[in-house]
């Protein structure tokens, strides 16, 4: 259960009802869920002149877990006899089961380094989830509380914990999750994980699914020479600036009117566009870099209402592309001093910014922001990440920040009412 009780109020110490000898009563109740139980439950209670310790209700399939943490009536075990054959009452009168265990004190307190754990499978098995909530033990944490974040497109839940450092853990599970098939992402707890963020995301492979150069490739017949060197460049085995110069040269003499044809071309990846509008709902702002080109991310910022865009700029002199880029080169470093900019113009703190990409040359931004999210990426990538997202949903991304499925269909709804009333 999650309790407020264990904060000292500014003024003193904490009231008695919080005290570890006071005596207490767990009362849970169960069963069919519906309307008024809460309520009814209280009302049941408040003729007892007790005080409410704790106070935490679940449903799951319409059926609900009540449970309220209390302290013993002030008129001894007359009162306390009688508290129990109302509530047994009332429950019984509303089809419900009850349980109430005598105790003292509060919840124990919850152990230091407390972290979110968030697990990601399509599906999730329970073999996978088991072999998660152990390691967790292993490595000396105790699991305070599991909620579900998301049943689609993937199934998402969310273990908070407490009693390890989030680093050690983060190491610990990134192995089992390997190994049985599932996402996982380690974040410390506190209340910067849901301040105002700022979010950047490469184009080429996470944005989007296509590259963008060989979707020129393709207009100008060299699509497999540009292929081969994208994809070397990629895997770390070339410099990006040297083979960007390389594949761009392909392209001297296109005609500029292939940029059109290019953008009609772009297929956003499944998920993005509900990433971005989720996250805008939110208040988070979100950017792209990208080593591909500015005549595609523009349109992109565009159509998608971002807040930041930065890439190559391809060279257009009489109507045809000349084989060459103007201006500093949006490279591996390059990415990271764009994030450090975006996130200076936003008012954002680095430590409260999420990068997203796939390739080698996102290394450096994923490095330097305070969560990188390696998206169905290279296995270098995938290692030195955060974390990594390996379904084919970006949207997926949004249960890593612990945003639920609600959230998003609520800004979704929002957005149709938006449109609705344009």
């Amino acid at each position: 259960m999650i309790s407020a009780a264990h904060t000292t109020p500014p003024d003193g110490p904490a009231s008695p009802a919080a005290g570890s000898e006071t005596p207490t009563l767990l009362v849970k109740i169960f069963g069919r869920d519906r309307p008024g139980l809460t309520a009814g439950l209280l009302e049941t209670l408040a003729g007892f002149a007790a005080d409410v310790v704790d106070l935490e209700q679940v449903v799951t399939r319409g059926r609900i877990t009540l449970c309220a943490l209390i302290t013993t009536p002030v008129h001894g075990q007359d009162s306390e006899g009688e508290l129990r054959a109302t509530v047994h009452g009332w429950a019984e009168s509303m089809r419900l089961q009850a349980e109430i265990i005598s105790g003292v004190g509060d919840n124990r307190p919850r152990g230091a380094g407390r972290s979110h754990v968030t697990v990601l499978g399509h599906p999730l098995t329970a073999e996978a989830t088991a072999a998660i909530a152990a390691r967790i033990t292993g490595t000396g944490g105790n699991i305070d509380r599991i909620r579900r974040l998301a049943k689609y497109p993937v199934t998402a839940v969310e273990f908070d914990v407490s009693g390890v450092d989030a680093g050690l853990l983060r190491s610990e599970l990134a192995p089992q999750a390997a190994q049985r098939g599932v996402d996982i992402a380690v974040v410390a707890a506190g209340l910067q994980r849901r301040a105002r963020r700022l979010v950047v995301m490469d184009v080429d492979s996470t944005l989007i699914q296509d590259e963008v150069i060989e979707l020129f490739a393709a207009h100008a017949g060299c699509e497999r020479e540009v292929a081969e060197v994208t994809a070397a460049a990629m895997r770390g085995e070339l410099d990006f600036e040297q083979s960007l110069h390389a594949r761009v040269a392909l392209l001297e003499g296109l005609e500029e009117s292939v940029v059109e044809k290019v953008r009609a071309e772009v297929r956003l990846t499944p998920g993005a566009r509900t990433l971005v509008r989720t996250l805008k709902r939110l208040g988070y702002q979100v950017g792209v870099v990208s080593g591909g080109f500015t005549q595609v991310t523009d349109a992109l910022r565009g159509h998608l209402g971002l807040d930041f865009a930065s890439a190559n700029t391809l060279e257009v002199v009489d109507g045809r592309l000349t084989g060459r880029v103007t201006g500093e080169v949006v490279d591996r470093p390059g990415k990271a001093r764009l994030l450090r900019r975006f996130a200076e113009e936003a008012g954002v703190p680095l430590s409260q910014t999420v990068a997203i990409g796939d390739g080698a040359n996102d290394l450096d931004m994923l490095n330097a922001a305070g969560l990188g999210v390696a998206f169905n990426a290279k296995p270098l990538v995938r290692t030195a990440a955060d974390t990594a997202v390996n379904v084919p949903f970006l949207d997926a991304v949004l249960y890593l920040l612990g945003i639920t499925r609600e959230e998003v269909e609520a800004a979704d709804a929002e957005a149709v009412e938006d449109r609705a009333g344009d």
